[in-house]
């Protein structure tokens, strides 16, 4: 089956034309790199040099990081809160907590995000009824995004942004059924179906963007 796949050169000539990464994202892709193929799972530098742009700009007060891994999106949001502003990130497992922490504190943004343990789901429950979350950043399991779509909305404040990773899965969502595997078919299926709901949500307005694997930004009305 075609897929999309954005070719090496131009990838690595669209990295060199942002601003380069600091020393500490440096050395965080540097450690990352040792999880071996699940390095995948990490923010991709041009895409991190967004979200911190992204937080700049907004000046957030609250910011909840859905998938923490080894805490570059979180470090990216961070950088951009409003005084006393905070980032509230999670994850299923403390696996890679001890590299991100390490990172957050060299970057002198450790007392500024919260890491929680547990399913988003649950995470996000816990914070309904009471958060006005400027920016919610989903990069997670795919299977679970349209739970996690559906949480993260209602925690938004009017003119908050929603953000979704990965919603190209490199081409994969625009035949799904093509896909020989179950799991990657599936994430595909799930993945094309929560894109369409983004798109006709009357509650937001949504743009998807070519950048890395596709990045869906959704702000609420």
């Amino acid at each position: 089956m075609s897929t999309f796949r954005r070719d090496a050169a131009l990838s690595d000539y669209i990295v060199r034309s942002c601003t380069p990464p600091d020393p500490v994202v440096a050395s965080l892709v540097e450690h990352t790199e040792k999880a071996g193929e699940l390095f995948e799972m990490m923010t991709p530098v041009e895409q991190a040099g967004f979200l911190t742009l992204l937080s700049h700009c907004m000046s957030p007060r609250l910011v909840i990081d859905v998938g923490t891994f080894t805490g570059l999106s979180a470090l990216s949001f961070a950088r951009g809160l409003a005084p006393g502003g905070r980032v509230i990130t999670c994850d299923v497992t403390q696996e890679w907590i001890g590299t991100a922490v390490e990172h957050w504190k060299q970057a002198g943004m450790d007392d500024r995000i919260e890491f929680r343990l547990g399913p988003a789901w649950k995470t996000l429950g816990s914070l309904a009824g009471g958060a006005q979350a400027d920016i919610i950043f989903i990069d997670a399991d795919k299977m679970s995004y349209p739970r996690y779509y559906q949480a993260a909305v209602p925690l938004l404040r009017s003119g908050g942004v929603l953000i979704l990773d990965n919603v190209l899965l490199k081409g994969t969502v625009l035949r799904p059924e093509d896909v020989e595997d179950e799991m990657p078919r599936m994430a595909a299926e799930t993945m094309r179906g929560v894109n369409a709901m983004l798109a006709a949500d009357h509650r937001l307005q949504t743009v998807m963007l070519p950048i890395a694997d596709g990045v869906t930004v959704a702000r609420k009305k």
